[in-house]
């Protein structure tokens, strides 16, 4: 091997360690910043400027997550659920708001309510074409008037786009083109997080055995 050689993968190295410590911290950093724009809201006496002489970084982390949970201790009670009940029904007045709030709270709701399961199982999909496969998820299976226009099993499927996976599609496709994964949801985002480098830990099987051991797991 030559020097040169020797140089590039030293660089090369240096870079993987270097570039996820980086990216972290400039992560933790924007999100501790953001939600320190909270102690704006504090009258001024209340600042840690103003009790401790300095600013203390990440105070308002700590705030929001006191807040979040004193929210949910007092929503857990009989009083706590009429005033949210009373402060959903205002809001359901209130002709745009309503439209917005509706929304976000069914979408809150399924991702973050106790058991719930937003993305219930990884699966194997063609997409955006046939001949070309993707790692989709579960969601669930249609419903409403959607039912009704729709000739066959269908399951409601979401196809996550790489490396941010919050923004994707919604499909609802044939159960028979549906493929099961034996994956876990953690491991099937961390997979598609990182663009196929990052391969779940597992020994791969056939993929004709594979595909049908699937097939009839879904069909379950």
């Amino acid at each position: 091997m030559t020097k040169t050689s020797h140089i590039k993968r030293y660089f090369i190295t240096g870079l993987l360690i270097w570039v996820p410590l980086v990216i972290t911290a400039w992560v933790l950093n924007l999100l501790v910043s953001t939600l320190d724009q909270i102690l704006q809201l504090l009258p001024p006496q209340f600042r840690t400027e103003n009790w401790l002489g300095v600013h203390v970084p990440g105070f308002g982390v700590a705030m929001t997550v006191l807040i979040v949970f004193v929210t949910g201790l007092l929503a857990a009670n009989i009083i706590g659920q009429r005033l949210v009940t009373f402060w959903e029904r205002l809001l359901a007045r209130i002709p745009v708001v309503n439209s917005i709030y509706k929304g976000v709270k069914q979408v809150s709701d399924t991702l973050f309510a106790p058991g719930g399961q937003a993305f219930r199982k990884a699966v194997l999909v063609q997409w955006p074409r046939e001949g070309m496969w993707t790692i989709a998820f579960l969601t669930g299976v249609p419903g409403g008037d959607v039912v009704s226009h729709l000739e066959g099993d269908f399951l409601s499927i979401y196809v996550p786009t790489t490396p941010n996976p919050t923004g994707g599609y919604f499909v609802m496709m044939r159960r028979a083109d549906v493929i099961e994964l034996d994956m876990t949801v953690d491991d099937a985002l961390k997979y598609i997080i990182s663009m196929g480098v990052a391969t779940p830990v597992g020994a791969p099987r056939a993929h004709s055995a594979a595909s049908e051991v699937a097939r009839k797991a879904v069909h379950q």
